[in-house]
């Protein structure tokens, strides 16, 4: 639900009856203390799960006769009232609703009268906060999985777009290989689809329904708690209620693999920022991506990347906040719990946000293959190739990286690239050296002749990018990257 939908707020405490859990309370609470201990100005957001598990519930408890099923269509009718009246925004939350369970059952009490006070039946805050949290995961797993793959999309289409572009691979920053633009886009393709299969494997844990388990020890009444899963289209059931109150597992995973999908976005944003540079002047920022100085007229910053570098910091914060948490709290339920949420929302709001911009960030950039051409016409940059036809032809590799380690030495030595020497002094450095090696020394040649699975050669390429297709087609099919490399590995057939 989309935050101007989440409920007002009325920052004044309210005059309404005392807690529904005041029974046993002589005093009320402070106003410091509901304001301290206040989870609604953040969970409110919940509003939608917890109403959804609320008619699950009562659903139940009509199928095992603890409401009629007068009660029931009362009760299931005022839930979708609310959650109408929420997405108008013609409702009110204050500090004294404490959380969204009880602002959702206050509201119902004013809609149906005192019939409200059965909704509670079985249940506690406990189960039913975990409930809404597993509903939560579940629907922003989704919306991950939607925006990754149009990330996805976009590294393919440009991939296909640039499939002869040859640049300067680098490790250490330094130039090492010649390879193509459409290999390197794929790298950043397969590093989101492990993010996707990542996300779908956490999903089927967050899909355990603990409805039903009560503050820690279950229910006297004959609950259905594989019914409620089932109508909230959860595929399991906690099979112990301690545990069910208490785990958050699946939220520190999506929460881990969130901050992964931004390790990944960082990564690629520092080589567009890198690229940007009149340094490397590989790209152009389209002008609706980038930003100005307020001083300096001719600058044209990489704002949206850098903030994609940026922002990675904060996830991976709400990725340790949430372990410190959790790492020394005893079973069952505590109230440190209630921690998890804004580490969880900030951490979906920031890593969707980026994979929202990220896409059409990419389709507006300008590649400037003649410059990465030009950086990438370097001859020393196919010294490996050198070593490899020695190799080819019986020579150790050891012995052929010496042998081409003191050649380049001698051209450095020399002022001379590689591609100025002379067939006698190739030959000079090694005897298994021929004339015709010379022609090995571009980056076309070099590229051309790396066709082996995964590697920069046209063909390798064009088997990637098929491959790039068939796992995105396949995924629609509710299989992973991982069953796709599985399959092709059995195969042997690419």
């Amino acid at each position: 639900m989309d935050k101007e939908h989440e409920g007002s707020f009325d920052s004044g405490v309210s005059d309404a009856p005392g807690k529904l859990w005041g029974g046993r309370f002589a005093k009320r609470t402070a106003e410091v203390v509901e304001r301290y201990t206040a989870s609604i100005p953040f969970d409110v957001r919940l509003v939608s799960q917890d109403i959804r598990g609320s008619i699950a519930h009562v659903r139940m408890l009509a199928r095992i006769g603890l409401l009629t099923e007068e009660e029931s269509c009362l009760l299931e009718e005022g839930l979708r009232e609310i959650e109408g009246a929420v997405r108008k925004g013609e409702v009110r939350w204050t500090y004294a609703d404490e959380d969204v369970h009880m602002w959702v059952e206050r509201l119902l009490h004013e809609r149906v009268g005192p019939v409200a006070g059965k909704l509670h039946t079985g249940r506690s805050r406990n189960d039913q906060v975990a409930t809404d949290l597993h509903l939560y995961v579940h629907d922003e797993v989704r919306r991950a999985h939607d925006m990754l793959t149009n990330v996805r999309h976009a590294l393919l289409e440009l991939a296909d777009a640039h499939r002869d572009v040859v640049l300067p691979g680098y490790t250490h920053l330094q130039r090492a290989q010649p390879v193509t633009l459409a290999q390197h886009l794929l790298a950043y393709f397969w590093m989101f689809s492990r993010d996707v299969e990542r996300l779908a494997d956490l999903d089927r844990r967050a899909s355990w329904s603990p409805l039903g388990a009560g503050a820690l020890a279950g229910s006297r009444f004959p609950i259905d708690r594989f019914f409620t899963a089932a109508e909230l289209g959860l595929s399991a059931v906690y099979p112990n209620s301690l545990d069910a109150v208490s785990d958050r597992d699946f939220v520190l995973e999506f929460v881990f693999a969130l901050s992964l999908v931004a390790v990944h976005l960082s990564r690629l944003a520092e080589e567009l920022i890198l690229w940007s540079s009149q340094e490397f002047a590989f790209v152009e920022l389209d002008d609706a991506f980038a930003t100005g100085s307020s001083m300096m007229p001719q600058k044209k910053n990489p704002d949206v990347p850098e903030l994609l570098r940026g922002k990675t910091g904060r996830v991976v914060g709400d990725l340790v906040a949430l372990l410190t948490v959790l790492k020394g709290l005893p079973l069952a339920y505590n109230k440190d719990l209630q921690e998890d949420k804004e580490a969880l929302f900030d951490a979906v709001d920031t890593v969707l946000a980026g994979l929202e911009v990220t896409a059409p960030l990419l389709r507006s950039i300008t590649f400037r293959a003649g410059v990465m051409r030009q950086a990438a016409d370097d001859p020393f940059l196919c010294a490996t190739d050198l070593a490899e036809v020695l190799a080819l032809r019986g020579v150790p590799f050891r012995e052929a990286h010496e042998a081409v380690g003191r050649l380049v030495a001698y051209a450095l030595a020399s002022g001379k690239s590689l591609r100025d020497l002379t067939p006698e002094e190739l030959l000079r450095h090694h005897p298994k050296f021929r004339p015709e090696d010379l022609e090995l020394l571009s980056p076309e040649a070099s590229v051309a002749g790396r066709k082996l699975f995964g590697g920069p050669a046209e063909e390798a390429v064009a088997e990637q990018i098929a491959l790039a297709h068939r796992t995105l087609e396949e995924e629609s099919r509710g299989r992973t990257v991982s069953d796709v490399l599985r399959d092709l590995a059995g195969s042997g057939d690419r």
